[in-house]
């Protein structure tokens, strides 16, 4: 914190501090314009020591490579060996009893036979990389990407799993990576949220919009939802269209006063974030009225940027239009933004949850993912906003080689791919590798605490020494497990 910003510990301020807040005692004090250009120079030198002044000039332990972060999140499972995971000894078994040489053990059915995948394999890029037919844009992206083939969960039920992939915890009540990256680095800008969630269209992946708390962080650190496919993509950001009596003045005057009553009530509960963090909210409502509908108009982007991303097709006009937000986002610099691919609906299948039919479950979700996806891999890297920009992409966990009854895939906790991009990330590479069934991790088996280390570490940050007090426990992102992958880094 700049020393100007400090503060001061002699007896005179305590006993004016006791008063009433600090801020309203600087408000008091430094009266007027004074307060307001005192008030600014503590938040733009915050946010300076926060960002590195728009530089990559340290980080909070050392030395960063990237300064923003976008998840890609696929709800339901997706598959490795239908996308990544290429797999010889699968395609020339295909029909065969599946016998990896042990009991395996399923989610909700028995084992069938080994199943090739509905779609072929090439290669591609200087690296190499295999990659089948239902990815092939990001197909043409793999000299950006690190694979990770042998992550694994500890889990495979879906709620735990995703809680594990986003927290780092399978129990509920922990804070999302992106609210510890806030904690940890605070804002870029003064006009949006530091953490962005843009769900499914269609609905909220198990766990709802736990998936994205801030736990027993401050709550200002939670991610703020938008829905750039609904009419009304930010809920109660603007009064309802029928309340003709609400003026802009009115709303002005309505916030300054909530504004002292909540700050009159918090002096007496210390300690609430909640209402600190509602006090915010309200204060970045109010500068989103301005920022968030130039953010969401998309109508400024040219008409190949808005095909570049699919729009122009009904497959891949939501995700696209969320991934073409992301960037929008980015580019603001909002620090982490967090996609979803799928919704727990039910039937017919709306995620990556692909019991009956992966043919007919993931070419559909593929199809609905692939493009977009690597749009915003291509549109960061043409932008030059790629060098310092995370891309990560992952699941909850990964789906079995053997059939579910005849077409469909049962869950698979033992293997899964991720992958990274951008931000330090050294690209055409793979660290780690399943077995010869794409069953189980076989080199190098990698957890999310792992991954979550890592991508710290190359936002400048140490996972072990990013701490929080609660309950008498020093918690942390990675609890107390992680090695930062450093072969994946450039």
């Amino acid at each position: 914190m700049s020393p100007h910003c400090r503060s001061t510990q002699s007896p005179w301020f305590a006993e004016e501090s006791a008063r009433g807040s600090r801020r309203d005692f600087l408000w008091n004090y430094g009266g007027g314009l004074g307060g307001i250009a005192l008030a600014f120079l503590c938040g733009s030198e915050l946010q300076a020591a926060a960002s590195g002044s728009g530089q990559l000039r340290g980080g909070m332990h050392h030395p960063a490579k990237a300064k923003r972060v976008v998840q890609f999140f696929m709800s339901g499972a997706a598959s490795q060996c239908d996308m990544f995971d290429y797999k010889p000894l699968l395609i020339k078994r295909n029909g065969e009893a599946f016998d990896p040489g042990e009991k395996v053990e399923l989610f909700q059915s028995v084992a069938g036979k080994c199943m090739a995948s509905p779609w072929a394999w090439k290669q591609y890029g200087e690296s190499g990389k295999w990659m089948s037919d239902l990815v092939p844009h990001l197909a043409k992206c793999v000299d950006d990407m690190a694979f990770i083939p042998s992550m694994v969960s500890k889990s495979n039920v879906h709620g735990p799993a995703t809680f594990m992939q986003n927290t780092g915890f399978v129990l509920p009540g922990f804070p999302h990576m992106g609210a510890w990256v806030s904690y940890g680095l605070g804002s870029l800008n003064q006009n949006l949220p530091t953490f962005v969630v843009l769900p499914d269209k269609r609905g909220f992946a198990p766990n709802g919009p736990g998936n994205w708390s801030a736990g027993f962080l401050p709550a200002t650190h939670q991610g703020t939802m938008l829905r750039p496919n609904n009419p009304n993509p930010i809920a109660d950001l603007y009064p309802p269209a029928d309340s003709g009596f609400i003026t802009a003045d009115s709303e002005r005057a309505g916030r300054n006063v909530l504004e002292q009553l909540n700050r009159a009530h918090l002096a007496t509960r210390g300690g609430d974030s909640r209402l600190e963090a509602r006090i915010a909210a309200y204060e970045l409502a109010a500068r989103l009225q301005l920022s968030a509908p130039e953010v969401l108009d998309i109508s400024q982007e040219s008409e190949a940027t808005q095909r570049l991303y699919g729009l122009d097709q009904p497959i891949t006009e939501d995700f696209g239009r969320n991934c073409l937000i992301a960037r929008r986002l980015l580019e603001r610099d909002v620090r982490f933004v967090q996609v979803w691919s799928g919704a727990d609906n039910g039937f017919p299948r709306r995620n990556w949850d692909s019991h009956e039919d992966i043919a007919k479950d993931h070419g559909e979700m593929g199809r609905s993912m692939d493009q977009p996806a690597a749009a915003l891999i291509q549109d960061l890297r043409q932008r030059g906003l790629l060098d310092d920009t995370i891309v990560i992409w992952t699941t909850e966990f990964g789906r079995m080689p053997c059939s579910q009854g005849t077409k469909g895939r049962d869950h698979n906790p033992f293997t899964f791919t991720s992958w990274m991009a951008g931000g330090g990330v050294k690209g055409g590479t793979t660290y780690g590798a399943s077995d010869e069934w794409s069953y189980k991790a076989a080199d190098k088996p990698t957890n999310n605490y792992d991954q979550h280390a890592t991508i710290l570490h190359l936002l400048g940050i140490d996972h072990t020494r990013l701490t929080y007090r609660h309950n008498g426990i020093d918690r942390r992102l990675t609890d107390v497990h992680g090695h930062v992958l450093s072969e994946l880094i450039a």
